[in-house]
Parts: C-alpha cells; sequence; structure tokens
C-alpha cells in the first residue's frame, strides 16, 4: 500500500463515516451527547465495514 492508497482509504472511510453519521442524526429523535457518541461509533464501524466489504468485492 502506497501514500496515495492509503489516503484514498482514508477518504473513502472518512466520506461512509460521514454519510452514515447524518443518517443517524436524521432517523433519531433527541440529540443529546450520549446519542453523539454512540451514532458517531456506530458509524465509525459501519464505515470500517463498507471500507472492507469494498476492497473484498473489488479485489483490491
Amino acid at each position: 500500500m502506497n501514500r496515495r492508497t492509503a489516503l484514498l482509504g482514508v477518504g473513502e472511510v472518512l466520506a461512509w463515516w460521514a454519510v452514515l453519521a447524518l443518517l443517524w442524526l436524521v432517523f433519531i429523535s433527541a440529540v443529546d451527547t450520549l446519542e453523539l457518541v454512540v451514532g458517531a461509533s456506530a458509524a465509525l464501524l459501519g464505515a470500517f465495514a463498507a471500507w472492507g466489504a469494498r476492497r473484498a468485492v473489488s479485489g483490491w
């Protein structure tokens, strides 16, 4: 893995995280600190899972 692919991977994970965190905020009714922490953590796990799944499917 060179520097370019590492930066692309980080960018992809950040993009997935942003989309999933936004979806979490749209679907919850009350936004407090605990909800933000749980939503950000769940979105980060989902982002890494999506990135790994895309790499597995594309044969990267």
